[in-house]
């Protein structure tokens, strides 16, 4: 150890007391750090505090990163999933509307069919009537326009006819 008073010493008892006791101090913080250099066990367990604390913010950073990540996927999934949905519901709006089409076309083209079968059977049933009304004999003539006319007796007189000619010929006079 070195003098750091100098060359001269100490200039009284008081003097030499307060070097002693500073000497006295500074030997025993080096005493302190050598008895630290050399406890081995304190040592390692300070360092494996420190891992350990640095361990465990690692944890930390690595979770809050994973659950970032998994935010992140979520989210992609849901934006996703949105956009599916939505070209699902235009493909269906647009496969509705041209069913939709489709039916009135077809609706369209039947009652067209309908009305020319329709005319076609009116005209027909014109053209029966005519013919049955000027067309029969002399004498049948009358009675055929009457029953164009008033059909309902006409049927009713006729079943009866028929029902006499049946009965006549089914069971005949013996």
């Amino acid at each position: 150890m070195t003098d750091r008073t100098g060359p001269s010493g100490a200039k009284g008892p008081d003097e030499l007391r307060r070097q002693i006791e500073q000497t006295r101090s500074q030997l025993g913080e080096t005493v302190e750090e050598l008895a630290e250099k050399m406890d081995v066990k304190g040592r390692a367990r300070a360092r494996a505090a420190d891992l350990k604390d640095k361990a465990s913010a690692m944890t930390v950073q690595l979770r809050s990163t994973a659950a970032q990540a998994g935010h992140a996927v979520q989210d992609r999934a849901a934006q996703t999933g949105h956009k599916v949905h939505d070209t699902a519901t235009k493909t269906g709006h647009l496969v509705q509307d041209r069913a939709t089409k489709a039916g009135h076309q077809v609706h369209d083209r039947a009652l067209t069919a309908g009305h020319a079968a329709q005319d076609r059977a009116s005209r027909t049933g014109h053209t029966l009537q005519h013919r049955a009304e000027h067309d029969a004999p002399w004498p049948a003539r009358p009675v055929v326009r009457a029953a164009v006319r008033h059909p309902r007796p006409a049927l009713v007189i006729t079943a009866a006819l028929a029902l006499v000619v049946v009965v006549g010929w089914r069971y005949p006079k013996r």
